[in-house]
């Protein structure tokens, strides 16, 4: 077990000991859903970054389900990730005035699918804001997910094209008990986050430099021919 793992299991196990912080079904292999998703939800939708966002690349995992209600509700331009990024248009585009149910039916995995716009990387607009979901963190901003690295191959992906840059903050929502005060191992690929909003608070981390793009050397075949955007970017490098 590497040592992201072992943190990942450390997180997951305090969360499925904590009755008042667990929910269904349960945190291991996931992005944990916790007691509490709301109110951490409403420290990120105070922050002027929030507020100022046009457009917003979100991670589709139960957590951040509030955000994405309240994103759609605020008439921003919401990008969900096929799970997996496993079709050839990768992206699920969200915006209030094209939908004809409640923003949070077309928040959930299964509303995105049915209702939002599948579109190609090269049709995404500009990204003011990304929010992803996370396993552990630290003040630094170093977040560790659940380990499939799709959040890190998406902002790789958005890099290369242009559609994320500098001017892109990148957000998480976590509860507290998410949050681990030691440093915490990443890698070239990864990328930090400059908000962390939990419950009871919001922490603002350095922002470090970030990957310019796919790092090719990192990724193993497999891994390149399960993802469409990938396999057809690696055929043209």
């Amino acid at each position: 077990m590497n040592d992201k793992q072992q943190l990942r299991e450390r997180i997951w196990a305090r969360i499925d000991g904590a009755p008042d912080v667990r929910r269904a079904p349960g945190a291991v292999g996931r992005i944990p859903h916790y007691v509490g998703a709301e109110e951490a939800a409403r420290t990120l939708w105070q922050t002027p970054e929030w507020q100022n966002a046009r457009v917003l690349k979100m991670n589709p995992d139960s957590p951040q389900l509030a955000l994405r209600a309240r994103a759609i509700e605020d008439g921003k331009l919401v990008y969900m990730a096929v799970p997996k990024l496993t079709t050839e248009r990768p992206f699920v585009a969200l915006r209030a005035g094209s939908l004809t149910v409640p923003a949070i039916e077309a928040a959930s995995i299964d509303g995105a699918a049915r209702h939002g716009l599948a579109v190609t990387l090269e049709e995404m607009e500009p990204i003011d804001l990304i929010v992803c979901g996370s396993v552990a963190l630290n003040a630094d901003g170093v977040r560790i997910g659940k380990g499939g690295g799709y959040a890190d191959i998406e902002y790789a992906l958005l890099a290369e094209l242009g559609r994320v840059s500098e001017a892109t903050s990148i957000a998480t929502s976590v509860h507290d008990v998410q949050l681990l005060d030691e440093p915490l191992p990443e890698t070239p690929h990864d990328f930090r986050v400059d908000l962390i909003a939990t419950p009871t608070r919001l922490l603002r981390c350095a922002r470090r430099p970030r990957p310019r793009g796919v790092l090719w050397e990192d990724l193993d075949a497999e891994k390149i021919a399960s993802i469409p955007a990938l396999r057809e970017r690696a055929a043209r490098h």
